[in-house]
C-alpha cells in the first residue's frame, strides 16, 4: 500500500532545472502533483539550451550559485517548501582534466545555496542529491553497498559529491536544518549524453542512419546496477515526503551487468552491424566497479520500487537518440 505523507509541499525549488536531471524532475512533478509551485534555478548562459526541456509552468529563476546574492535573492522569491539541489558539474571524466573547477563549483555552488537559505529564514526540506560514485572502489565483503559504507571517492567530481554530502550533515548538525541526502546509483538518462548508456545509444543511432562507422567506448568491465530516470525522479520525490533529515539514503536498481554486457543488450535491439572500439580518451584514470546498493533503508522509509524493468528502459533510451538523429542528423 502507497504511504501517506503529512509533509505539505506546496512550492519547490530545483537546482538545475534546466540539466537533464533536474529537467526531468520539473517534469514528474508538473505531471503528477499539479498543485505544486515549481520554481527552478538556471544560470543565464544554460538556460537557453536545457530549457527547451522544460514545462511552461515551470517558473525560472536566472542564478549562479557560484554569486551568493543572486542565490539568496532566488531563494527569498521562490519561498520554497522544498529544494532539491541538482546542479553540479556532472562528467566524472571531464573532472580529472579539469578538477579546479568542477571543485569549486560544485562545493562553493553548494556552500552558497545552504547559507542563503539559512539566512533567508525559510526552513524548507531540503535534498542533496548526490551519488554512488562517492563509495569510490568498493571491495567485495561491502557489496550490497550500505549507507554506512566508507567514502574513498577516487575523482575530483566523486570528492567535490563528497563534500557536498559532507556539508549537508554539518548544516543538519549545526543549524537543524532538515537535510536528505540520497545517493543516486547508475541510471539512464536520455538527455544527460556524458553517460555511457545514454552515449551508446546516440551512437547506435548515429550508424543506424550512416552517420558514423563504428561505437567508441571506454571501460567496459564496470559492474553496475540500473534504474530508469522516470523512477530516479520519482524517489527524489518520495524522499522529500517520507526520508528523515539527516539520514542518508541509496537509490538504485536491482538489474546488474558490466557496462559492456549492457552495450551487448543495446546491440541487440538493432538490425545493422555496430563495429565497437575502446577510445583511451574514454578511460578514466581511475574507475569505480561493483556499483552495488543495498536500497532497504530507503524502500523502508518511502515503499518506493523501480516501475520500468531494463528491457524498457533500453528500447525507450534507443528510441529517443532515433528520434534525435531523424530531426537533427548528425549533429545529435
Amino acid at each position: 500500500m502507497k504511504k501517506r505523507s503529512s509533509r505539505r509541499i506546496r512550492r519547490v525549488l530545483i537546482t538545475g532545472a534546466t540539466g537533464s536531471g533536474g529537467s526531468y524532475l520539473a517534469d514528474h512533478i508538473v505531471e503528477n502533483h499539479p498543485q505544486v509551485e515549481v520554481h527552478g534555478l538556471s544560470r543565464w548562459h544554460s538556460a537557453s539550451h536545457g530549457s527547451r526541456n522544460l514545462s511552461a509552468k515551470v517558473e525560472l529563476h536566472e542564478c549562479d550559485l557560484m554569486d551568493f546574492a543572486s542565490t539568496l535573492a532566488a531563494v527569498e522569491k521562490a519561498k520554497p517548501d522544498a529544494v532539491f539541489h541538482l546542479a553540479a558539474h556532472a562528467n566524472v571524466r571531464v573532472s580529472f582534466i579539469e578538477p579546479s573547477a568542477v571543485m569549486a563549483n560544485n562545493i562553493i555552488g553548494t556552500t552558497n545555496l545552504l547559507e542563503a537559505i539559512r539566512i533567508s529564514g525559510l526552513d524548507p526540506w531540503i535534498q542533496l542529491c548526490s551519488t554512488s560514485e562517492i563509495y569510490g572502489q568498493v571491495a567485495k565483503k561491502d557489496v550490497p553497498i550500505k549507507e554506512t559504507c566508507a567514502l574513498r571517492p577516487v575523482s575530483p567530481y566523486a570528492v567535490s559529491k563528497t563534500a557536498q554530502d559532507l556539508l549537508g550533515w554539518s548544516y543538519f548538525k549545526s543549524w537543524g536544518m532538515k537535510i536528505i541526502r540520497t545517493r543516486m546509483f547508475t541510471y539512464f538518462n536520455p538527455r544527460r549524453t556524458d553517460l555511457f548508456a545514454t552515449s551508446f545509444a546516440r551512437q547506435v543511432a548515429l550508424i543506424e542512419a550512416g552517420y558514423a562507422r563504428e561505437l567508441r567506448h571506454g571501460n567496459l568491465e564496470s559492474v553496475r546496477t540500473f534504474i530508469d530516470v522516470r523512477d530516479a525522479v520519482r524517489a527524489y520525490w518520495e524522499a522529500i515526503l517520507f526520508c528523515e533529515p539527516g539520514e542518508a539514503y541509496n537509490i538504485g536498481g536491482t538489474t546488474t551487468m558490466t557496462v559492456g554486457q549492457c552495450l551487448q543488450r543495446l546491440k541487440a535491439l538493432t538490425a545493422v552491424a555496430i563495429p565497437t572500439k575502446l577510445d583511451p580518451a574514454l578511460v578514466r584514470p581511475a574507475d569505480v566497479t561493483l556499483q552495488i546498493p543495498c536500497v532497504d533503508k530507503f524502500r523502508r522509509a518511502t515503499g518506493w520500487k523501480p516501475q520500468h524493468d531494463f528491457d524498457d528502459s533500453l528500447k525507450s533510451l534507443l528510441k529517443h537518440w532515433r528520434r534525435e538523429v531523424s530531426r537533427r542528423g548528425a549533429e545529435a
